[in-house]
Order: C-alpha cells, then sequence, then structure tokens
C-alpha cells in the first residue's frame, strides 16, 4: 500500500507539473530581439504568460512552452524590441487634433485660407471654425504683408466674415484669429498685452491676428464662452471620441504607453473611469495641470499608481516657465538674435513655480516644468536645487524639466549632478532646425541647442517623444532624428556631433522613459517579470542602413499580451 500510494503521489506531481501554468498563452518565435536588458541584449524568441513576459531566450528554450492552446506569433526574423513609451505629449489635445483642421502638412499660408475655405464653404454661420498646426517659419514662402514672418488677418477675415476662426500654432504657444473672432473677444488697438503674454501688432498698433502666449486667453475665452453652449453630454462624447482616435493613432504608430503632460481634475477622474472598466487600450501616465491655488491643500492633487492593472497612473503635477522659440515665447538669458531687445516670454513667476515645488514634494508627485530658453532651464534648475536642499530627506525624485531644449553651457552638468530628469523631444531639434539659428545665432545653436550628447555625457537621463499633437506622434521620424540630427526632407543637419547613439535613442524611448515615470519595474525592457507590451517593425532600428529607419513599419503592436494591432497584409 505505501508503495502505491507513493507511486500515485508522484504521478500527481508530475501531472500538476505539467498543466499550463507552465505553458505559454503567446510566444513570439523566430525574430531579432533587441530587450533594452544589459543583462541579456538580444534573443530569438520571448513567452507570455497573462499579461507578463514569462520568459526571453532561444527559439528553442521558448518552442518548449509551446502548448495547444498558445498563439505563436512568427516573427519571420524581424525586429522584436519594448513598446515605445511616448515621453511627453497631449493625449485628449492628440485626440482633438485628430478632429479639427490640420495643418501640419501645409507648405504656406495660401494653402491653410484655401483649407479654411473649405470648412467655411460646409459650416453654419456663426460657428466657430478650429484648427491647428501651422508653423511660420517652416512655409517655403513667405506671406505678402507679415510682422515677424506671421501674415495679417485679411485674408481669413475675407473668406469668413461670419465665422469666427481660431487656428493654434503647432507649438501650441500662440494662435491665429480673424476679425469675427477678435471682434467677439473685444479685441481693439487698445486692448493691452497680457503678463507674459503679447498681441502681435503693426506698425500703426492695430492686431494683425497672432496673439502669442498668455494673450491667447484673450481670444480662447471667446471661444469657451460659444462652448458653454453646447451640452455637456456632447462635449463629453466629443473628449471620448477624440481619446479613440487617439489610442487608435498611437498604437498603429507602436507606441504601448503615454506619458501626458497635463490633465485637469476633471480629465483625470475620466481616465480612472476608463481604465476601472477596462476601457483603456494604451497606458497612461498623467501630470496634474491646475493653477497652483486649485492644487493648494486639495485632497485631489495626489498620486494614483497602476491603476486599473497598470493601465493609468498618476505620478507629477505640469507647470510651465516660458513659450516656445517658434512663437518668440522662449525665456532666454541674451535677447532674440531675429528680434533685438526682447528675451521671450516667462509665463508663470518664480514664486508661484516654488509654490507649486512644495505641493509636488509634500504629496510625493514629481515636479515636471515645460522649459524651453536657457534662462528659463536655468531658473527651473535653481527652484528645483533650492527646494531639494530644503528637503534633505526626500531623495531620488526624479523631477523633470519637459523640453530642456535650449541650455546654458554651465548649466548642462547640473542636471546629472542634481538628478534631474532632460525629457527632450528629438523631432522637435529637427522640426526646428531651419529656424534655430535664426533666433539664437550660431554659438548657442552649436553648443546648447538640442544637447543631448553633452547632457548625456554628463551623466544625465534623457527620454524622448513628439510632444503631441505639436508633432506628429510616430516615434519613427523622432528615433531617426535622435541618430541623425538630420531632416528626411532636405540636407539639413543640425550639428551631428550632439546625436544619440542607436542603443542611446532606443533607450532614450523605452527605459528612460520608464525610468523618468518611476515605472522601470514593470516597463521599458523585455525580461521575464514585466509587463508584455511589446513591438515588431519591419526593420533593425540598431543595424539598418540609416536612410532604412524610416521605413520601418509597425507590424505588431501587443499591449498586456493582447494583440491590439496588427498591419493588413
Amino acid at each position: 500500500m505505501r508503495y502505491i500510494k507513493s507511486t500515485a503521489f508522484f504521478i500527481l506531481l508530475l501531472f500538476v507539473a505539467c498543466q499550463p501554468k507552465d505553458i505559454a498563452d503567446m510566444v513570439i518565435i523566430n525574430g531579432e530581439v533587441a530587450t533594452v536588458n544589459q543583462d541579456q541584449p538580444t534573443a530569438q524568441a520571448l513567452a507570455i504568460k497573462g499579461d507578463r513576459i514569462m520568459n526571453v531566450g532561444s527559439d528553442e528554450e521558448i518552442s518548449k512552452l509551446i502548448g495547444d492552446a498558445t498563439e505563436v506569433i512568427d516573427a519571420n526574423g524581424e525586429f522584436v524590441m519594448p513598446g515605445f513609451i511616448e515621453g511627453h505629449g497631449h493625449f485628449s489635445g492628440l485626440g482633438n487634433s485628430l478632429m479639427i483642421l490640420n495643418f501640419m502638412n501645409s507648405k504656406n499660408w495660401d494653402e491653410i485660407v484655401a483649407q479654411v475655405k473649405e470648412k467655411v464653404d460646409e459650416t453654419e454661420e456663426g460657428e466657430w471654425i478650429t484648427g491647428r498646426g501651422w508653423h511660420q517659419e517652416k512655409w517655403d514662402k513667405s506671406p505678402d504683408r507679415q510682422v515677424l514672418g506671421y501674415p495679417y488677418h485679411d485674408h481669413l477675415s475675407d473668406i469668413s466674415p461670419d465665422n469666427p476662426i481660431v487656428l493654434r500654432h503647432a507649438s501650441g504657444h500662440s494662435l491665429f484669429a480673424n476679425k469675427k473672432a477678435m471682434d467677439i473677444a473685444g479685441v481693439t488697438k487698445e486692448t493691452p498685452n497680457p503678463s507674459g503674454g503679447n498681441i502681435v501688432r503693426n506698425a500703426s498698433g492695430e492686431a494683425i491676428g497672432v496673439f502669442e502666449e498668455r494673450a491667447m486667453g484673450i481670444i480662447t475665452k471667446a471661444y469657451q464662452e460659444f462652448r458653454a453652449g453646447i451640452s455637456e453630454e456632447q462635449k463629453l462624447k466629443e473628449w471620448h471620441d477624440g481619446i479613440e482616435l487617439a489610442e487608435e493613432e498611437c498604437i498603429s504608430k507602436g507606441i504601448t504607453s503615454f506619458q501626458d503632460a497635463g490633465s485637469s481634475y476633471a480629465e483625470i477622474e475620466r481616465y480612472k473611469k476608463l481604465a476601472e472598466n477596462s476601457e483603456l487600450d494604451l497606458r497612461l501616465w498623467v501630470m496634474i495641470r491646475q493653477s497652483f491655488e486649485a492644487m493648494k491643500d486639495n485632497p485631489e492633487t495626489k498620486p494614483l499608481r497602476n491603476y486599473g492593472n497598470h493601465f493609468f497612473t498618476v505620478g507629477g503635477i505640469k507647470a510651465a516657465v516660458d513659450g516656445a522659440l517658434g512663437a518668440f515665447g522662449a525665456w532666454l538669458l541674451d535677447d532674440y538674435e531675429d528680434q533685438p531687445g526682447f528675451y521671450g516670454q516667462n509665463t508663470t513667476t518664480i514664486e508661484t513655480l516654488e509654490g507649486i515645488a512644495e505641493v509636488a514634494i509634500e504629496n510625493d508627485l514629481q515636479y515636471c516644468i515645460h522649459a524651453i530658453g536657457d534662462r528659463a532651464n536655468q531658473e527651473v534648475l535653481n527652484i528645483f536645487e533650492k527646494t531639494f536642499k530644503s528637503h534633505p530627506g526626500k531623495t531620488n525624485l526624479r523631477w523633470r524639466i519637459e523640453h530642456s531644449q535650449h541650455l546654458a553651457i554651465e548649466d548642462i552638468p547640473r542636471f546629472g549632478e542634481l538628478g534631474v530628469i532632460a525629457s527632450m523631444q528629438a523631432i522637435h531639434c529637427t522640426s526646428d532646425a531651419p529656424f534655430v539659428e535664426k533666433r539664437l545665432g550660431k554659438e548657442r545653436a552649436k553648443y546648447g541647442a538640442y544637447p543631448w550628447r553633452s547632457l548625456l555625457d554628463a551623466g544625465a537621463v534623457v527620454t524622448n517623444g513628439t510632444d503631441a499633437p505639436v508633432e506628429d506622434v510616430d516615434p519613427i521620424p523622432s528615433f531617426y532624428a535622435s541618430v541623425t540630427r538630420s531632416r528626411s526632407d532636405t540636407d539639413l543637419i543640425f550639428y551631428p556631433e550632439q546625436a544619440m547613439t542607436r542603443e542611446e535613442a532606443l533607450y532614450s524611448y523605452t527605459m528612460a522613459c520608464a525610468f523618468a515615470a518611476f515605472e522601470e519595474d514593470d516597463k521599458g525592457s523585455l525580461e521575464p517579470g514585466k509587463l508584455a507590451d511589446i513591438v515588431i517593425l519591419s526593420e533593425n532600428l540598431l543595424s539598418c542602413n540609416t536612410p532604412k529607419i524610416l521605413d520601418a513599419e509597425v507590424l505588431y503592436t501587443i499591449i498586456g499580451g493582447n494583440v491590439k494591432y496588427q498591419k493588413e497584409i
């Protein structure tokens, strides 16, 4: 009897050992796997169990984990990598941009006017017409009548006398309004510039239609008053429609996580509800964007981590110290080369930013400040350093400077010394390249503009992204910009000595972004125990010929072990 019982027990153990817990739900085989894990940089295959990576290894090793119910993806020798993490974008803004007029590819002002005219013809009188994406420095010809490259409103006003029009600059830091919109907003020759903003005027002091930085609020207020007449149900439907479009856009381009650079409490509640109901298709990490007064002593100003099975996290607070270089909003130490005597815009007072710093550190939230100009970055580094010194017990904070675009040489080492994340977007470098020297001059452009190499060599963590919808959310052109600093449409190369290596660029779009959000234990590399967020590309980003980088197509996007996108054959 003792022998029979022992044999039965052994058979039971063998049966249990062979049960599906040792069998993968999905395997990817026959791939060129870049793990971004320094202990195992490359592999052929990987196995997934549930929403986590089970094992990474050779085809032979992983094939042993295939069972009758295992989904097998043959990568056919293609490039397998961790899902791209968009390190700085505006998620609902991306969705909205996909529903309005988009001028990102418009070559000149005439094309934009023509696009608007088509919209006017199909729009009821009195309805506002909105759009985004124009950039006067990227047009192939200058308008006939212009101030600082900006056109007058005349043509836009002529084609739309009864419909107010507001068109946001690609950077989001200025807008263009026609006469109808300015009349509704009460803009006259006597309207003063608000603090931190500028109404662009002609020599006679009349507004030409462009409103920079905080001056945008004059027109935005009038537009919001119009929006007040729309039902809350309709507004919510529009928001949800936009979120679905943003998800589809990101996932089709290989993005599995998105770091959102600023959402209100109300929007955060909407995201939370979507995550709670398993209705988010990609992972969101969000910064709170509210006024200092709204955040101070507010119980909603708190972190929320890994909600909805790691699909939603509130991890930071967003603020801004200046504007954008293209809109003359970057705050500079020396004046603009093409606007002598002008130093840009300080859009939020240092005192207010210091107050928000206290809110962030007291509530264990990362502080993420938008800074473009060298003066802006220097002031933010000073605020961070001052706050760190006054809270010596708080360490490993991973506070971030969003953009970190133009730096004084002496400030570059401070990022590594203070542990400040340089949250950068490589595509901005090549997108802005045609006008950076015009704004900054050669010296500042060469040594302080988008200085990735200098920052990395100084020990800083540099992340990557697109600032969508400022740029196309597609990570491939941004990766290409990271390693070439050249534009794909021209021969222009912007100081290539500041380029990243391909390995650094891949890291900047995966593990660096995960680290910058305290998510490196779950994301950013392909290794056992981490979330199964994976992309398969048609080109090996680490070894293909440089021009072929731009040919890379997303073949699969897998999030949490589920195929969310597959390229149609």
